[in-house]
């Protein structure tokens, strides 16, 4: 019956869409993304100066954001903001400058599934297959190498429909193009965060600065550009330390001591617990160095470099809300709340495991180099390298524990070609191409020293807690042909074939529990295939059906990790994650915009998924990484953007998507066998709609509002987390953001925004921001 309803709706919503239509032409050179960004019977044709890691042909969906609406419309504070208002898209950005779980989530794909889309920038892989996720360890794309005022513009492919990427492009691909110049230029600026922040017993604001300035320059064949950022940012507490009410022994023991201060709620599944103080309130400081060269060769090759530094100190903090008679925190030992004992006898005493400190200090590098011919005759060519280097990644806490990631890092080499048989207008354009990526995880934890008059920031490292490495590598061949078939009739068709290894697998908890895992490698194949019709001079029909193969992490497979207060178990034997992914959409030009409908679907085999489960006898969480049998996917997008709409001064885009996404087959469970099957897809909301306008005052002044809106969701596979407004749990939100900009004069532009303006409390197992307010000033010379 769904199913018919949501077909019926399908049928309703194209038909009203192309009732009545104005016979206005499709613009071959529709200028929603950029000037050298076209779209050509539905097929997007990319043709820029700058190098990419897209291709030529895009045969799928497209969006995109430009520097100007991104200084117009976004309080961008990081790079992944670009990202906010676009269809179906969601960021799991916890606080200014999060780099360990900022997670994007796509139509299909949650915000545990960071191996589900892929971010470059500028064709430099950003995204990190070292894992998936936040597990053990996290995994999120290296935002930090991007910063936004470099941007000169964001494309978002969405789906597996071009085979010149992995199967981590199931999700989307999100590709940055940062600035090059033509002339010399410099830009300064600096920015204030204030968040205001209510929750349990915090009552605090929270504050972020940032200082930013880039130069470049071109002479000749010589270009370059400057890029460098600094962050200070306190974000809110993100963990709570918690007691079950039911778990707690009634009366008093004489060795417990009576407290005040917890906070009675409830956890996900709606059970009382209390809340006795705060964890993991990061302060971070965070500085970013870009380098980018670029020469002519000659008038049609052109090589560029590109060096990125990262480097950040990062200090987690807890605070202990409990008191004893004589208003003293305390944060070990035996509690009594409102006579219920919390002791040794049933493990649950106060402990320095519930209030950790923390302290993380982290210098990446990046390397990027490709030479590229532009001669837009017969052929076209591309080499193109890079290099992300761990070079120092160092955590400590107080929990007596030193994990160091150092030599962790991966590197890719990719050719690519195009074939014009007939020039750039001809019957077939042929891109192709192989490539290489290769990863390593190096991570050993030790154990500190405990001594007497030692303390965990400077005790000398002792045994061995825990000890991962391992590697992968992915080798892909590819080719694509886009092919007009007939006048107002094109197809693009593609393969790619992978062989995919694993090797080097270790895993040990002491210097005797040493396991070797066995190597692996499979091969697998991936069609792509699109078909795009000039319906009518104004509306453009087409679709795309692609397979996707996601191989398992270095992390999924050998990843096991153990601390006082959580284990992740990993599963050398994982399979890869097979997905078909199909679109049909609809385009249709309405004056200054284009208004778009797409039915996609999505079945995957063995998805791969890491949860976490809180194990009240252990006081700890445990994380395992399972394959899942059969997910199905259903869903229904629409999108519109105009420009210079009504009065030619208004810019308007907005989505609505609607998703089914359910688990259909699985041997495995979380509680009782069966429990997760017909479940949701965690993370995955039904509805989801985002909108902004900016609205141009006079050339002096604008101002922007925007919208974005989530519902309902669950974090675990069987859907018990029915409480989604608490710790731990996934709630549904809608959230108002304003922005004004004031361009001073010709050199200086002033800003002012305010994110969340409706102050909505809301939740993604840590809280989400509060209302917070943007400031920020501009020079341009």
């Amino acid at each position: 019956m769904r199913k018919h309803s949501l077909a019926a709706a399908v049928a309703g919503l194209v038909s009203a869409i192309f009732a009545s239509h104005a016979p206005q032409a499709l613009a071959h050179n529709v200028k929603i993304a950029s000037e050298e960004q076209a779209k050509d019977l539905g097929i997007t044709i990319v043709s820029r100066t700058q190098p990419s890691s897209l291709p030529t042909q895009i045969p799928t969906t497209m969006e995109g954001v430009n520097q100007g609406q991104i200084q117009r419309g976004i309080n961008a504070t990081d790079s992944e903001d670009a990202l906010k208002y676009l269809p179906s898209l969601l960021v799991r950005k916890r606080y200014i400058g999060d780099h360990n779980h900022a997670i994007l989530s796509t139509r299909a794909s949650g915000t545990g599934n960071s191996a589900r889309s892929m971010v470059f920038a500028d064709g430099i892989l950003l995204s990190n297959y070292l894992g998936n996720g936040v597990g053990g360890l996290s995994f999120p794309p290296r935002w930090g190498l991007v910063t936004p005022e470099e941007i000169e513009r964001v494309d978002v492919m969405y789906g597996p429909f071009s085979a010149a990427y992995a199967g981590n492009s199931v999700g989307a691909v999100v590709d940055y193009v940062t600035r090059m110049p033509t002339k010399f230029e410099s830009h300064f600026q600096v920015g204030l965060v204030e968040q205001p922040f209510e929750l349990y017993n915090t009552h605090a604001s929270f504050r972020a600065w940032q200082t930013s300035a880039s130069v470049g320059n071109k002479a000749g064949g010589w270009s370059w550009w400057l890029n460098f950022n600094h962050t200070d940012s306190d974000g809110q507490p993100l963990t709570f330390p918690t007691r079950l009410l039911s778990a707690g022994k009634a009366g008093s023991t004489t060795a417990s001591t009576s407290v005040t201060g917890a906070v009675l709620d409830k956890n996900n599944a709606n059970s009382p617990w209390y809340i006795l103080g705060t964890g993991t309130q990061y302060h971070s400081v965070q500085d970013h160095l870009k380098v980018k060269l670029a020469y002519e060769i000659n008038p049609t090759v052109r090589a560029t470099y590109t060096l990125g530094v990262w480097q950040a100190q990062t200090d987690g903090r807890s605070e202990s809300d409990l008191r004893d008679a004589s208003g003293k925190a305390i944060y070990s030992g035996n509690i009594n709340i409102n006579g219920l004992a919390y002791d040794t006898s049933n493990k649950l005493a106060v402990s320095s495991a519930d209030f950790p400190f923390t302290q993380q200090s982290s210098t990446h590098y990046i390397h990027g180099l490709s030479v590229k011919s532009r001669t837009k005759g017969v052929w076209d060519w591309e080499v193109q390298a890079s290099l992300y280097d761990y070079s120092q990644d160092t955590l400590r806490q107080s929990t007596l524990t030193e994990a160091k990631g150092n030599g962790t890092g991966w590197q890719t080499l990719a050719a690519k070609g195009i074939w014009r048989p007939d020039g750039l207008k001809g019957a077939h354009i042929v891109d192709f191409g192989v490539q290489r990526d290769a990863y390593q995880l190096r991570y050993d934890t030790r154990n500190l020293s405990s001594a007497a008059g030692t303390s965990w920031q400077t005790s000398p490292a002792t045994s061995l807690a825990s000890q991962v490495q391992g590697n992968t590598s992915l080798l892909g061949l590819w080719g694509q042909d886009a092919w007009t078939l007939a006048p107002g009739l094109k197809t693009v068709l593609g393969l790619r074939a992978e062989q995919w290894q694993a090797h080097g697998g270790l895993t040990a908890f002491t210097a005797s529990s040493r396991i070797a895992h066995p190597d692996r490698s499979e091969t697998h194949l991936s069609p792509k295939a699109a078909l795009s019709w000039q319906w009518r001079d104004d509306v453009v029909l087409k679709t795309s059906l692609g397979r996707a193969v996601r191989f398992p992490t270095v992390s999924e497979l050998y990843g096991a990790t153990s601390t006082t207060n959580s284990q992740f178990i990993n599963d050398p034997n994982l399979k890869p994650e097979r997905s078909w992914t199909g679109e049909v959409s609809a385009e249709k030009d309405i004056d200054n915009g284009v208004l778009r409908a797409t039915f996609f679907a999505e079945n995957t085999r063995d998805s791969l998924y890491s949860q976490t489960v809180f194990d009240s006898s252990a006081n700890k969480n445990i994380s395992r990484v399972q394959n899942v049998g059969r997910i199905n996917t259903r869903g229904l997008e629409v999108a519109y953007n105009g420009y210079h709409v009504g009065f030619k001064q208004l810019d308007l885009s907005s989505s609505l998507t609607y998703t089914d996404s359910s688990i259909t087959s699985n041997d495995g469970f979380v509680v009782t066998p069966g429990d997760t099957l017909g479940k949701r897809q965690p993370n995955i909301p039904r509805w989801r709609a985002s909108a902004l306008g900016t609205w141009r005052f006079n050339p002096q002044w604008s101002g922007a509002l925007g919208a974005r809106y989530s519902g309902k969701q669950y974090r675990t596979l069987n859907n018990a987390d029915v409480n989604g407004d608490t710790y731990q749990g996934v709630s549904d939100h809608f959230t108002v953001d304003v922005r004004a900009v004031w361009k001073i004069d010709q050199h200086f532009t002033a800003a002012f925004g305010i994110d969340n303006l409706n102050n909505d409390k809301h939740w993604n197992f840590h809280p989400y921001p509060q209302r917070s307010y943007h400031a920020s000033l501009r020079a341009d010379f």
